[in-house]
Parts: structure tokens; C-alpha cells; sequence
């Protein structure tokens, strides 16, 4: 049976819980993979992760592996083909009797995380490794750990898979449709409140999202506010960020880079931009994807912008903009 290595930091959280049975159980890479586990945590809670190692053993999947606990990053990174790196630190957190609220100083706490991991798996990963980000700052902390990684041939990303199913489900619930009928849904930018949910290019039963929808004021309004604000709604509901949905996601990116992207479809991260779309290079910003039969990530080109449209992607374009300057001295 075939191998592949896994690595997950931030596992003994409520996303990782949710995480890795999905990864363990054949659904994500298949029934004749055999999935081996490098569970990362930091040392006052890798203990923990002894309980999530006892659980997948008790699910008794034939498709896992070795499970392995870890709080040194160097030692895990060794040899890894994935790497889903879901620890961060949250805003709200105290921290040296200081509460982090600002958005800069959380860029900066994370950054020192985000070298560090970079620069291991850089070193020590495979040269092929793909590497999600699910921490928030997302698309912020993958350009730090892209940078230390110095790895060209590794693929960093910043998971919007979670902005583009919101999405979808938003247009699934306005048009009685099943989610298989969504197809091309675009996140373009940061995973943020900034984020812009692309519906013109978004394909319901072979027509733009927005003109089966017909429905402006609910696209313009409605629909982006509750897209880009659900992830606060969630917390206002629950009293703690998004789990569940957050580690379905992770799994729909890896899942989505796993065989070539069929020729009616593709998917929504961020990955370094190259230019397309006027984005300003070496920034992690969410585009369309493609996937080939090799598992090679490119851009989807020549897609229209309309006015409206690119008035959203330059918001978010020049949030990234700001968030990269707030931590110039870390890249």
C-alpha cells in the first residue's frame, strides 16, 4: 500500500479534532493510501494529543498509519508530503497580561510562528510538499512561512475553500438548488471580511451565477455581507470559531489538488500571485484554480471583471498590501 505523510499543527484543537479522523479514514486520499500522522502541538498541550491518538487508533481504519506527537516543528516536518498548518494564535488571546486585538500585533505574534514552521519545512519536507494554511491570518502567514520555506518547489496556500463554500451554500438556499449544481466559485483575495465571492463567473447548470440568481440587490447586499461576515456570525452563535466547516474545507483543498480539476469546474485558494489579474506579485491571494494530473496548482486566466467587481478585489487587494507592510521586517 502506498504512503502519504500528514503533517497537522494546532491538532489538539477543535479544528485538528475534526481534522483528523477525515484525513485517517481513506475519504480524503483514498482507500489504498495509507496515511501517516504527524501531529504537531506546542509543548504545554502536546500531551493532549495522546488522547487523539488513542481515538483514531479506536476508529480502527485500515488506512492509517503511524501516528506521531510532536512539539519540535523540525522533527516533524521530516519527510512530510502535506502539511496543514491550523495552529495560530487567535485574536483575543492574552498574552503577556496584553489582550490582542489589533490585527498588526496579531500579524506580528504569528509571524514568529509562521518563520519558524516555514523555514522547516523548507528544510525538511518533501521537495514536491504542498502546504495549506488554516490559521488566520491566513493568507498573511503563508507568505511568512512561504518566504523562510525558500522552497520553489513546494506549493504554499492559504485555505478560501471555507469563504467558497459559504458562498455556495448561500446561492444553493436563495435558488432551491443542490451544491453540485454551484460549480467556478471564486474567492478572490484575503480570508477576511475583504474577501469578494465571485458570482459572475460562478456557473449555475451552465449559466453565470448571477444572472440565474437575477437578483442584484441580493448579490450586492445580502449575499456578500452574509458571505463575508459568517465567520463572526458563527462565534456570535456558538461562542467559538468555525470547526466543523473550517476542517471540511482543508480536506475539499487537499481533495481538490489530488487528481486533475475536470474541465467544467475549478477551485478557490490562495496561492503567491504571479501577476494575474494585476495582483501585485508575492502576495498569497485567493484566485481560481486548476489542478493538473501531476497535482500542479495554476491559475485559471482570462476570466471578465467587471467594474463592480474589481472595485471588491482591489479592497482586499490593498488589505494584503497593508498586512504585508505591518510585517516587511519578518519577509
Amino acid at each position: 500500500m502506498k504512503e502519504v505523510n500528514v503533517l497537522v499543527t494546532g491538532a489538539a484543537g477543535q479544528i485538528g479534532y475534526a481534522l483528523l479522523t477525515r484525513l485517517a479514514s481513506g475519504e480524503t486520499f483514498g482507500q489504498d493510501i495509507k496515511v501517516n500522522l504527524n501531529l504537531v502541538e506546542v509543548p504545554q498541550v502536546v500531551s493532549k494529543l495522546e488522547g487523539s491518538r488513542m481515538e483514531l487508533e479506536d476508529c480502527g481504519f485500515n488506512t492509517l498509519g503511524t501516528i506521531k506527537n510532536f512539539s519540535d516543528m523540525n522533527e516533524a516536518a521530516g519527510d512530510v508530503d502535506w502539511a496543514l498548518l491550523v495552529g495560530s494564535i487567535p485574536r483575543g488571546i492574552t498574552i503577556n497580561g496584553k489582550k490582542i486585538e489589533e490585527r498588526a500585533d496579531l500579524l506580528k505574534i504569528n509571524g514568529g510562528i509562521f518563520t519558524a514552521q516555514g523555514k522547516a519545512l523548507g528544510e525538511n519536507a518533501k521537495a514536491n510538499a504542498k502546504i495549506l494554511v488554516v490559521g488566520n491570518p491566513a493568507n498573511t502567514n503563508a507568505l511568512i512561512g512561504c518566504t523562510h520555506g525558500n522552497n520553489a518547489s513546494q506549493t504554499w496556500m492559504a485555505m478560501t475553500a471555507l469563504d467558497g463554500n459559504r458562498a455556495k451554500a448561500q446561492v444553493a438556499n436563495k435558488c432551491n438548488l443542490e451544491i453540485s449544481d454551484i460549480k467556478k466559485m471564486t474567492i478572490w483575495g484575503n480570508h477576511s471580511p475583504t474577501m469578494y465571492p465571485d458570482l459572475d463567473n460562478a456557473e449555475v447548470k451552465s449559466e453565470s451565477a448571477s444572472s440565474y440568481i437575477n437578483d442584484k440587490n441580493w448579490i450586492e447586499n445580502d449575499f456578500l455581507k452574509i458571505v463575508q461576515q459568517r465567520g463572526k456570525a458563527i462565534i456570535d452563535a456558538r461562542g467559538a470559531s468555525s470547526a466543523t466547516s473550517a476542517a471540511n474545507a482543508a480536506i475539499d483543498t487537499v481533495k481538490a489538488t489530488l487528481t486533475e480539476t475536470s474541465s467544467d469546474d475549478w477551485f478557490s485558494a490562495a496561492i503567491l500571485s504571479d501577476g494575474s489579474y494585476n495582483v501585485p506579485e508575492n502576495l498569497i491571494f485567493g484566485f481560481p484554480l486548476k489542478a493538473d494530473a501531476n497535482g500542479k496548482v495554476s491559475i485559471v486566466q482570462d476570466l471578465p471583471i467587471s467594474d463592480y467587481a474589481q472595485e471588491k478585489i482591489d479592497l482586499t487587494t490593498q488589505e494584503l498590501l497593508d498586512e504585508k507592510n505591518d510585517i516587511q521586517d519578518l519577509l
